[in-house]
């Protein structure tokens, strides 16, 4: 519970600090958002000629490839959460809306400002226990049970770098909704507030 409040205390002040530098972190998140998810891309196409190449390889010339389904693995979560933040920037998140789609305008904006804050808070949780996780696999050097020993830290830290950035932008978002003019929405041209409009 401690570690809670600690954290909590930790997000509150990272709020106030972006609060203030807005404008700029939304400026900086963008193209870090791009440059993510394509290298999450990038690493969905390799996963699936690598894929293709083990049941070739397995099939075809009776030589699987060693360490496929554990290299596999440990990528798929990097991919996921590599997009993540730009995925909110787009509201490309499949939500259900039909109870928002009823109510005026004013309270559905002060219902999504506050699923963001909640979901903010869920975020960081998430983001702060996976960055521990991740830390701790990279203290104790942790690797596949099988040759050729992949690594495994660095899907620990892709899913704390994905969590960490949703939580920025859906403060960001949150700013955008509770003062549209001194704050930019700063998403990409597919974003909007489609729940909001």
């Amino acid at each position: 519970m401690h570690e809670l409040i600690v954290l909590a205390i930790v997000v509150a002040a990272l709020m106030a600090v972006t609060t203030v530098a807005a404008g700029l972190v939304g400026e900086l998140l963008r193209p870090v958002e791009v440059a993510l998810v394509v290298v999450a891309a990038a690493l969905a196409t390799f996963v699936m000629a690598f894929v293709g190449a083990e049941v070739g390889m397995r099939y075809l010339l009776n030589a699987p490839i060693p360490g496929h389904l554990e290299l596999s693995e440990l990528l798929m979560p990097i991919i996921v959460f590599l997009g993540l933040s730009y995925t909110q920037a787009t509201h490309g998140h499949v939500g259900m809306d039909l109870a928002l789609d009823m109510l005026p305008t004013n309270a559905r904006r002060r219902a999504v400002m506050a699923t963001l804050l909640v979901s903010i808070f869920i975020c960081s949780v998430l983001a702060w226990f996976s960055g521990k996780n991740a830390y701790q696999l990279w203290l104790y050097d942790d690797v596949t049970m099988s040759p050729p020993y992949f690594k495994t830290w660095p899907t620990g830290a892709a899913i704390t770098l994905g969590y960490a950035l949703t939580a920025l932008r859906m403060y960001l978002q949150y700013l955008h909704l509770w003062n549209p003019d001194r704050f930019p929405a700063n998403e990409p041209e597919a974003g909007g507030m489609h729940a909001v409009e």
